[in-house]
């Protein structure tokens, strides 16, 4: 792996060297590959442009996230900025680096959006921003080009999965009970911190290379590295069981339509993010933090509530105040 990580860093000093004026840009496209991006657009979209491709982009953004964790531990690898003081750190990451989750995640959602979109067009700029998405991952020395090859082959397989099976899983689940499916649900959530768990452990004992963490602090990250965590995995398994309870819920009550005048979707973001504000700034404020039981207890039942919140609390605020109605 040295001379690959070695090869890596001479691929990120030439990139580095066409000019600082890439910072923003490659900032830009860093953030529509990011968690942070999606999840904020998710609501938007299941909310006020069509409901089912909102429970499809939510659905595989927490797979796909969960799978990228539960492999960055698996593999702990170093991110450039820890390997190497040659590199200029433009962003402080600080899980391992491989495999790269925005590339990862690039492909499985921009991937799902054009294939809702169906059209060359929309495959077009899917592919434009996969790329730029990865290459800006590189400039900004979050991640060596293993990294990035690697999460987009593990984006392309995810998507493809979803748009092999999810019609046929849909549909299985759907002859089930309200209470079988949320049964369903909460094993999928519990399987996937099993998985993660699994990952976890394999890693009790490792210490983390001096060298890595000095390179960090020479590079001025902040907050430095504390890559050996289940924060993520609990975030991906409580939102993914939140989401899908309140779907079961929404169904059972005649379902939730994204329909309706602009005005109407555009007041629902009003009500709908304040929600979510409340939930995940005002719960963190009181619920403990840290790498034990109760805080990882306390941070599922937030993320669930936040999940519950974007499927199923929302769209029945909105349908209260005459902002939208029900699908049937």
């Amino acid at each position: 792996m040295e001379s690959i990580h070695q090869m890596g860093i001479a691929c990120i000093i030439a990139l580095q060297g066409l000019g600082g004026w890439l910072e923003i840009p490659m900032k830009l496209f860093s953030f529509l590959g990011s968690e942070v991006f999606f999840l904020l657009a998710l609501p938007i979209i299941y909310w006020s442009i069509n409901a089912n491709a909102g429970l499809r982009i939510g659905m595989i953004l927490l797979v796909s996230g969960s799978l990228n964790d539960t492999l960055k531990l698996a593999f702990h690898g170093p991110r450039p900025f820890w390997f190497s003081t040659q590199v200029h750190a433009f962003s402080s990451e600080t899980s391992f680096g491989v495999p790269s989750g925005h590339s990862q995640i690039a492909v499985s959602l921009w991937g799902m959006a054009a294939s809702l979109v169906g059209r060359p067009w929309a495959w077009a700029v899917a592919v434009f921003l996969i790329f730029l998405i990865g290459l800006s991952r590189l400039y900004l020395a979050a991640h060596f080009p293993h990294d990035v090859l690697t999460g987009w082959a593990l984006g392309a397989l995810v998507l493809l999965a979803f748009l092999r099976w999810w019609d046929a899983v849909a549909a299985w689940a759907k002859k089930k009970s309200p209470r079988q499916q949320v049964g369903l649900a909460f094993a999928l959530s519990m399987a996937m911190l099993a998985i993660e768990a699994i990952a976890f452990g394999s890693l009790r004992g490792w210490v983390m290379p001096a060298e890595w963490l000095t390179n960090a602090k020479m590079a001025g990250a902040d907050p430095l590295p504390a890559p050996v965590s289940l924060n993520d995995a609990v975030t991906f398994a409580a939102a993914l069981f939140g989401m899908l309870a309140g779907m079961v819920w929404m169904d059972f009550r005649g379902g939730y339509a994204a329909d309706g005048g602009f005005g109407q979707r555009i007041l629902r973001l009003l009500p709908g993010l304040a929600g979510i504000l409340i939930l995940y700034l005002g719960l963190r404020a009181i619920f403990p933090r840290g790498e034990s039981l109760v805080p990882y207890v306390l941070r599922y039942l937030r993320f669930a509530l936040i999940g519950l919140w974007i499927s199923a609390g929302a769209p029945w605020l909105f349908m209260k105040l005459k902002l939208a109605r029900r699908s049937r």
